[in-house]
This record gives structure tokens, C-alpha cells and sequence, in this order.
């Protein structure tokens, strides 16, 4: 009954850290306005993976050297921070007036840069080293801890994903003018970028 509570409290923990706006749900609400859900998918399955990898890094240990050398951590901030304000370029200024023309629109983000967002997001490193720190069972008990722990993580991000996909489609649908798709790309190139003071707070 004990572990149940504790796997209750760490699914809790979980959601919240992957409900709430920040950099993936950015990402994936901008994605699906603009290619739809089904199109969106890779790029949730590669913020998935990438999650998993940090997890079991942490696990592994070697997320606590973020907490032992300050310097590192530091570079992460900079890193990501990096990277955020490039992904919110890339967002702000797509040229998405192609999409009333005869061409093809251009890809959605590769699965493989939603993966490597997660290991420059202080953020993913923060979450797993807070899950496998706060709910991991020691002893014998600690793999299959770190078990449930990963099979919880996916669980709470493909909801939460799915449900910014949602929400990022449906406002794709709404968008009928090339104006109006400039202004959304605008703004969600700046919520993202946005997402560095979190890295930074």
C-alpha cells in the first residue's frame, strides 16, 4: 500500500511537470498547427525517447553530476538556452505562406531534434533526477523502481503530448489566412523563447 501511494505521488509529479507549457509542449502545439496531428507524431515520439534517455542517465548516476559540478550544469543552462532560441527562429520566421501555393509545405521538426532538446533541457534532467531522487525504492527494489518510474514517464507524456497536439491542431484549423498563420508562428517562436527564462529561473 505504501509503494502504491508513492507511485501515486510520483504520477502526480510526473503530469505536472509534463502537462504544463514549456519548451516540448511549445514545440508540439506549433507542429501540429501547422502539419496536423498524425504528421506532429515523430516529433512526440522523438521528445519521448529522448525523455526515456535522460531518465535512465539519471538512473545510471550521471544526472548527479549536474548537482556535483556546478560548471556543468551551467553549461547545460547555456547550451539549451542555445538551442531554444534557435528552435524559436526557426518557428518565428518559417515562411508558412507557402501552404496556399501548389508546393508541398515544408517538414515538420525531425523526430531526432525533439530528442536532443531533452538532453539541453535543465528542465528533462531536473524532472528525471527530482523522479529517480524522490520515488525510487533502494536496495532490491531500486531496478524495478526505476521501472515504473520509466513506464510512468512514457505514460504521462504521450497523454500530455497528445492533448497539445490536440489542442495545436485544432488551432490549425482555425488559421485560414497567411496572416494569420504568420502571427501564430510569431508567437509561438516567442513562447518558446519564452521557455529560456524557465532554464535561467
Amino acid at each position: 500500500m505504501a509503494h502504491f501511494s508513492l507511485f501515486l505521488s510520483m504520477l502526480g509529479f510526473l503530469w505536472v511537470a509534463a502537462i504544463t507549457p514549456g519548451p516540448n509542449n511549445m514545440l508540439l502545439t506549433a507542429s501540429a498547427a501547422n502539419f496536423g496531428f498524425i504528421r506532429s507524431l515523430p516529433l512526440m515520439l522523438g521528445i519521448m525517447i529522448g525523455m526515456q534517455s535522460v531518465l535512465l542517465l539519471a538512473a545510471l548516476g550521471l544526472g548527479s553530476l549536474l548537482l556535483i559540478y556546478p560548471p556543468l550544469h551551467l553549461a547545460l543552462k547555456v547550451l539549451g538556452s542555445a538551442y531554444l532560441l534557435w528552435l524559436s527562429w526557426k518557428i518565428a520566421t518559417a515562411a508558412y505562406e507557402q501552404l496556399d501555393t501548389d508546393t508541398a509545405p515544408p517538414h515538420p521538426m525531425p523526430m531526432y531534434q525533439g530528442g536532443l532538446l531533452q538532453f539541453l533541457n535543465p528542465k528533462a534532467w531536473l524532472m528525471s533526477l527530482g523522479a529517480v531522487a524522490g520515488f525510487s525504492l533502494a536496495g532490491e527494489g531500486y531496478i524495478g523502481s526505476v521501472v515504473g518510474i520509466s513506464i510512468a514517464l512514457v505514460t504521462v507524456n504521450a497523454v500530455a503530448g497528445a492533448i497539445w497536439l490536440v489542442f495545436g491542431s485544432v488551432i490549425g484549423q482555425m488559421l485560414r489566412s497567411p496572416l494569420a498563420w504568420k502571427i501564430f508562428n510569431l508567437g509561438m517562436g516567442l513562447l518558446t523563447a519564452a521557455c529560456v527564462l524557465m532554464i535561467w529561473h
